[in-house]
């Protein structure tokens, strides 16, 4: 190449016009061939503390490669705030996506982002690194007071609120069983009728002749109420103790029922006690329908003959027999179990009730499945909710948490491992609803030859499809640990095999891989798609990978 030198008037040479606009045009063609595939680019160069700015990743690559953009926090010292979805768009036979990152910082000063690292099948492609100049806020003082700091706030520690809801429900199961005692179940105070009704027949006759001394009838020569009263007492006294239907039966028809039994020797009831009991019986007919007024001092002896005849009927029936004892014993009993009976279906169905309003009411609110669940027992609802184990495994260490420990087992070697030493640790199997694996394997090669992750990968799934896998839907991606640790994702749906062996089961699975020199570190989960709780346990375990390497 022939360059144009000059010489100005201090003797130093120059390039002349045209050769420096060659070579910058040849340095740019350079520049462009070299990085055709890939660009980046922010939108401001100068922001201010706290600002955003956009950071656009620009690739072009063919449809069937596999494009990997860096996630987590590679951008410092700017730190990255959020990472939007990718944008595609179809050109011919190539795709072109855009990657945009939205990135900040906090403190002023000059800074730079680093170059980034984008993969495109099977090659790696870094971007430019920029600057951006990060700027303090001006603020005017003699317009913004200034004030103290404020001092700090002691903040109590939160708590789980379970012990509330556990209150709750003693509390309302606490009230429920205090209203059944208290309206089923106590014995209430008698009422003074119910007490009386109690008492045998010819106590209650006696007090009622007693209660009926103390109303004001005679004061008020209201006879026909007296008489009503009077022979009610002698009739009921009747009804229980001798015919049965002595309150429903006329003078004529009981005096004759009582001269029978008297005749039959059933009753040793004399003929002047019946006399008696007919002449006051008509005479209270005659003051309630003809209207008679007899003197209240013939009312009184009235009185006084009923009470008398009351004692003659209780000497005149028959003691009762050790039979009828024992009808009698046997009667009060068969009454008292029909109490309690009823006592225990009233108790038996509001139980019911509550317990169904209380399964609805929790139901509603936390959803069937888990109350559901929660009475009769879940498997792995109950590894989701118990205690978890967070341990290290293989050598570099692995960092998991699991459900339960992982037990150490024999590893069976496929093809891309034949001459590998891999220690493998596993939760379940391919038969059980969950199974988790994690492995690592050290080959026999050397230190500067690099473990091709999709390749191992592929090693698995063709292990899986040994044990009678089907139906393996494939998605690839970039994972990234809480401590920064890349490697592959490779997860899916499959058909799984159940301890039927005509059947299958629908399943999720996520493949991990990791390399690191001569080292594969892989992680396998497995479980059931229509299971709820292994979604969130999986979540769970695949969210707590980490990472470190062998010290």
């Amino acid at each position: 190449m022939n360059y144009d030198f000059r010489f100005t008037n201090k003797n130093k040479p120059v390039l002349s016009h045209w050769s420096s606009v060659f070579l910058s045009m040849f340095f740019f063609l350079i520049s462009f061939f070299s990085f055709a595939q890939v660009k980046s680019s922010i939108d401001s160069t100068k922001i201010k503390i706290g600002e955003q700015i956009s950071y656009k990743i620009e690739v072009e690559a063919d449809t069937t490669d596999l494009v990997v953009f860096p996630e987590g926090q590679t951008f410092s010292p700017l730190e990255m705030i959020e990472s939007y979805k990718v944008d595609t768009t179809k050109n011919s036979a190539k795709y072109n996506l855009i990657k945009k990152y939205g990135l900040t910082q906090f403190d002023s000063g000059s800074y730079t982002i680093p170059r980034q690292k984008i993969i495109i099948g099977t090659k790696e492609y870094f971007t430019d690194s920029l600057k951006v100049e990060v700027n303090n806020i001006l603020v005017d003082s003699t317009k913004q007071g200034l004030y103290d700091i404020k001092p700090f706030i002691a903040v109590e520690k939160s708590s789980s609120d379970w012990w509330k809801t556990a209150l709750l429900i003693l509390a309302i199961l606490a009230l429920a069983a205090f209203l059944m005692y208290w309206f089923i179940w106590r014995k209430k105070p008698l009422s003074e009728e119910e007490e009386i009704a109690l008492l045998p027949p010819y106590e209650r006759a006696k007090l009622a002749l007693k209660k009926l001394d103390e109303t004001d009838y005679l004061q008020q020569s209201e006879l026909k109420g007296y008489y009503s009263e009077l022979t009610f007492i002698i009739r009921r006294y009747l009804d229980e103790k001798v015919y049965d239907r002595a309150l429903e039966s006329t003078t004529d028809e009981l005096v004759h029922r009582l001269n029978l039994l008297k005749d039959g020797n059933q009753i040793e009831l004399s003929k002047e006690d019946i006399r008696n009991i007919e002449t006051i019986l008509k005479r209270a007919d005659l003051v309630k329908f003809a209207k008679s007024a007899p003197d209240v001092e013939l009312a009184k002896i009235d009185r006084n003959t009923i009470d008398l005849e009351i004692d003659n009927v209780k000497e005149a029936l028959p003691e009762p027999t050790e039979e009828e004892k024992l009808l009698d014993q046997q009667y009060k009993e068969e009454q008292a179990r029909k109490k309690k009976r009823r006592k225990v279906i009233i108790t038996a169905a509001l139980s019911l009730f509550l317990i169904l309003a209380t399964f609805v009411g929790f139901s509603i609110k936390f959803g069937f499945d888990y109350v559901k669940d929660t009475i009769i027992g879940n498997d792995s609802k109950e590894l989701l909710e118990g205690d978890w184990i967070s341990s290290a495994y293989g050598i570099p260490p692995i960092y998991i948490s699991t459900p339960a420990v992982l037990e150490r087992v024999e590893s069976k070697a496929i093809d891309s491992m034949a001459n590998a030493k891999t220690t493998m640790f596993s939760y379940g199997s391919l038969l059980s609803s969950l199974n988790i694996v994690v492995s690592t394997s050290k080959f026999n090669v050397a230190d500067s030859t690099q473990i091709d992750l999709n390749l191992a990968v592929n090693g698995s799934l063709q292990m899986l499809e040994k044990n009678n896998v089907r139906d393996i839907l494939v998605k690839r991606e970039q994972f990234i640990t809480p401590n920064a640790a890349e490697g592959l994702k490779v997860f899916g749906s499959a058909s799984f095999p159940t301890p039927l062996s005509d059947q299958y089961r629908k399943g999720n699975y996520v493949l991990l891989a990791f390399t690191t020199q001569n080292i594969l570190q892989q992680i396998i989960l497995i479980w059931d798609a229509e299971d709820p709780y292994a979604n969130d346990i999986m979540d769970r375990v695949l969210h707590s990978v980490e990472l470190k390497k062998e010290e």
